[in-house]
C-alpha cells in the first residue's frame, strides 16, 4: 500500500513509497545512528526541504529518544548557527546543497560542536567537510546492519511520553527566537484530538505537504496523516506547488491564508474578464452556493431538492472546473492557519465547495487550539476549542490557554517561561479576542503588533490588512501608524489584473514600476481602500499610500517562514518611503542648534 509520493529535485515523475519500504528505511536509518554512535536524548537538526528521507531519519531519531530540532531550509547562515548553538545539536542532516553549505559554515567555524553531517540525499560528486564526517544517505544507511537492532530496540523500550520529540524555533518576529520544546505527549495529544475533531477523512486520501516541515502547522499535520493512515505527497520545492497541485490532486492540504489570497484574486479576476451575462451566472452561482453550504449544510440542516439540483447545475458548469483548475478535483477540506484569513474569502471557497477548516494556534499549543467544526462552524471566527483543550479570556483580553498540547516551556530561557504562563498554569498566548455566544472563538488582535497613534487611538494593522489583501488589485500591505498622526499603508499590488485595468483605461506605462508611479493607479486604489473600509472607525482609515514594485519576501528578511510580516525590518528597510507619507511630522519639528550658536 503506498505511503506517499515523491518527486526528486532534477525529476518530472513521481515517485511512490509503500508502507512497508518507508518502515525498512526508518529500521535501516535508526541503526545506522546507533553505528555512528548517537546518543541517547540527544539533539538533531534537520535543515531540509520537504522530502520522505527527512521524516524518516526523524522517526529513526525517536527509536534513540532524540529530539528533533527543525531549522527552516532557506534561513541564513545567522539564523542556522544561533538555533544550532542554542539547542546545543551535534548531528545534522541536510536535505539540499544549500543546506549543507549552511551545515558546513556552523561546523568550520564550531567543529568541535559537530559529530555528524548527514545529506538526505546522494551527491553526483565526492564532498568532504574539513571540520565533521560527513554522510550520504546511502552510505549512511548501509551502516545500518542488523547488529544494532537490539541496542535501538533497548533505548526505544526507555522512551516515555514526556520525552521531548521536537525543539521548534519561533520565526522571531521580534528578538530572537525562542526554542519551543514539544513533548511526545503534546503530539499524541493533538493527533487523538483532531481523530475526534476531524473524523469524515477517508484512509485512501492524499494530503499534499508543502509547508516546510521546520513549522508547527505542517509538522502535526503530518503527524496526523500518518496516524490516520493518510497517504502524503511531498512537495519539493515551494515554488512549485501550483504544478504539484495539478499533478497529484491532492483531497486534504494544511494551508495558510496566503495560499487562498492568491486563489482568490485569480477567480476575481477570471470574473472580472467574463462578459456581463457570464458575470451574471456567475453572481448567480455563488446564491445557489452560499444557499446550500453556507446555510443549509453549515447548520446541519436537509438541503432542498430544488437547492440541490440547481446548485449540481453550477457545480458541473462552474465550481468543478474552478476546483479542476486549482488541481483539487475531489477536494474534502482545507485546514487553514498561520495568520488572519478574510471573511469574504473564507466565505467564496466555501459556497463553492472547498471547505476550509480555519483555525488558530501556535508552536506552543503543537498547533491547533480551535478550529471549525465539520457542521455549525461560523465564519467570522476561528471556531471551538479542541477537545481537552480549554480556553479562557483574561480581564485584558488575552487568550489563555491549557491542555495536553501546551509546551511545558522554553529551552534554556526561565525568563520566557516565567512571563508565559498564569499562576495557574494558563498559557498566554499573547493574541487578544473574546469567545462568544455559541462557545467560538474570535480573534481581534495581536497584543504586541497593536498600534497606538499619536492621537491616543489603538488600531490593529492585522485586521486591516486582512480586509484590504481581499481586494483583486493588491497583493500585500504593511499597515503603517504606530505612534503616528494617521495610518497608512506599503502596498505591493497584483500587476496582472492591475495591468489588465490599466491598459483598459488608457495607461501606456505598464511596468511595474510605471504603475506604481501613476496617480491615477494610486486613485483607484485609494477609492477601493475607501469603500472597504467604510464600516471602520475614522481613526483606521488609510490615509496615504505607497505603492511597491517588489514585493515583501523572505530574502530580504521582511517576511517570517510562514509568511508574516516582519513589521520592524519592513519599518527598516523602507523608513524613507515611510516617513514621506509624514511630511508634516519633519515640517512641524523645531531644528536643534548646538549651545555654542545661543
Amino acid at each position: 500500500m503506498e505511503f506517499c509520493k515523491f518527486r526528486a529535485p532534477d525529476s518530472e515523475q513521481w515517485q511512490s513509497t509503500s508502507w512497508r519500504e518507508f518502515g525498512l528505511v526508518v529500521r535501516r536509518a535508526a541503526c545506522a545512528l546507533a553505528a555512528i554512535g548517537a546518543q541517547e536524548k540527544g539533539m538533531a537538526a534537520f535543515c531540509s526541504p520537504n522530502r520522505p528521507e527527512a521524516l524518516a531519519a526523524e522517526f529513526a531519531c525517536f527509536h534513540h529518544r532524540i529530539c528533533g530540532v527543525p531549522i527552516y531550509a532557506y534561513s541564513s547562515q545567522e539564523q542556522f548557527n544561533f538555533i544550532m548553538l542554542n539547542s546545543g545539536a551535534r548531528i545534522i542532516f541536510a536535505g539540499a546543497p544549500e543546506q549543507l553549505e549552511l551545515a558546513r559554515g556552523y561546523a568550520d567555524k564550531h567543529p568541535d560542536m559537530v559529530d555528524h553531517i548527514i545529506l538526505l540525499y546522494n551527491p553526483a560528486d565526492a564532498i568532504d567537510c574539513k571540520s565533521a564526517p560527513l554522510l550520504g544517505w546511502d552510505d549512511f544507511l548501509t551502516r545500518g546492519t542488523e547488529d544494532f537492532w537490539p541496542q535501538v530496540e533497548a533505548r526505544t523500550e526507555r522512551g516515555e511520553p514526556a520525552d521531548m520529540a521536537s525543539l521548534i524555533y519561533t520565526s522571531g518576529t521580534t528578538g530572537d527566537p525562542k526554542g519551543v520544546m514539544l513533548l511526545h505527549s503534546n503530539f499524541d495529544a493533538a493527533v487523538s484530538e483532531h481523530l475526534k475533531r476531524l473524523p469524515e477523512i477517508l484512509s485512501d486520501e492524499l494530503s499534499l505537504s508543502f509547508l516546510p516541515m521546520s513549522h508547527v502547522f505542517e509538522k502535526a499535520w503530518t503527524f496526523f496523516c500518518i496516524a490516520r493512515g493518510l497517504r502524503i505527497a511531498f512537495n519539493y520545492d515551494p515554488r512549485q506547488v501550483e504544478k504539484a497541485l495539478k499533478e497529484v490532486n491532492p483531497n486534504l492540504m494544511c494551508c495558510v491564508p496566503r495560499f487562498w489570497e492568491k486563489i482568490y484574486t485569480g477567480i476575481i479576476s477570471q470574473i472580472e474578464s467574463m462578459g456581463f451575462l457570464q458575470r451574471m451566472m456567475v453572481h448567480r452561482a455563488m446564491k445557489v452556493g452560499a444557499t446550500r453550504n453556507l446555510y443549509y449544510k453549515r447548520l446541519g440542516k436537509k438541503v432542498p431538492w430544488s437547492v440541490r439540483k440547481e446548485y449540481a447545475f453550477w457545480d458541473k458548469r462552474f465550481f468543478s472546473k474552478v476546483r479542476h483548475a486549482i488541481g483539487i478535483h475531489s477536494p474534502n477540506f482545507f485546514p487553514t492557519a498561520g495568520a488572519a484569513l478574510s471573511d469574504k474569502i473564507c466565505g467564496t471557497m466555501r459556497k463553492m465547495g472547498i471547505d476550509l477548516i480555519y483555525g488558530y494556534g501556535m508552536t506552543e499549543t503543537t498547533a491547533t487550539v480551535t478550529c471549525y467544526p465539520h457542521d455549525d462552524y461560523e465564519i467570522g471566527t476561528v471556531g471551538t476549542p479542541m477537545p481537552n483543550v480549554q480556553v479562557k479570556i483574561a480581564d485584558d483580553g488575552e487568550i489563555l490557554v491549557k491542555g495536553p498540547t501546551i509546551t511545558p516551556g522554553y529551552f534554556k530561557n526561565e525568563q520566557a517561561n516565567a512571563e508565559a504562563f498564569t499562576e495557574d498554569g494558563f498559557l498566554r498566548t499573547g493574541d487578544a479576542g473574546y469567545i462568544n455566544a455559541h462557545g467560538a472563538l474570535v480573534l481581534t488582535h495581536r497584543k504586541k503588533d497593536l498600534y497606538k497613534t499619536s492621537n491616543g487611538k489603538y488600531i490593529s494593522p492585522q485586521a486591516i490588512e486582512t480586509l484590504l489583501v481581499s481586494d483583486p488589485y493588491i497583493d500585500q500591505v504593511a499597515v503603517i501608524g504606530d505612534m503616528r498622526k494617521y495610518v497608512t499603508a506599503l502596498i505591493v499590488p497584483d500587476f496582472g489584473p492591475l495591468s489588465a485595468w490599466a491598459e483598459k483605461h488608457g495607461i501606456t506605462d505598464l511596468s511595474r514600476e510605471g504603475l506604481c508611479r501613476n496617480k491615477r493607479v494610486e486613485e483607484m486604489l485609494m477609492a477601493s481602500i475607501k469603500h472597504l473600509q467604510k464600516h471602520m472607525a475614522t481613526f483606521e482609515h488609510i490615509k496615504k499610500i505607497t505603492l511597491l514594485a517588489e514585493p515583501f519576501s523572505q530574502d530580504t528578511g521582511e517576511l517570517t517562514n510562514t509568511l508574516k510580516l516582519r513589521r520592524k525590518v519592513i519599518a527598516e528597510r523602507h523608513a524613507r518611503t515611510i516617513n514621506a507619507m509624514y511630511p508634516e511630522e519633519f515640517l512641524t519639528t523645531p531644528p536643534v542648534f548646538n549651545n555654542r550658536y545661543k
